[in-house]
């Protein structure tokens, strides 16, 4: 699956939400999220109005390994 160009890192973390995601704080333009399902996890997005495509793939990579899925998987279950 084709990953979004435009998508931000505000919306990034608002679509993550689906996956038990939430903001445990900020750090000047980054956003630290932690999800407790399937043990603590934490990632990190800048809050950059358009996500490159590396560190798109990165976070996705990330969740999708956390939660023992495909990043594909990921993907649909954001609906981005």
């Amino acid at each position: 699956m084709k990953l979004p160009r435009d998508l931000s890192g505000d919306r990034l973390a608002g679509a993550l939400r689906v996956f038990g995601y939430e903001v445990t704080r900020q750090t000047g333009s980054h956003l630290r999220l932690t999800a407790m399902v399937g043990g603590e996890h934490h990632i990190t997005i800048p809050r950059h109005d358009a996500l490159r495509i590396g560190t798109l793939a990165a976070v996705l990579a990330d969740v999708a390994k956390h939660f023992e899925i495909t990043r594909d998987q990921v993907l649909e279950r954001l609906n981005l």
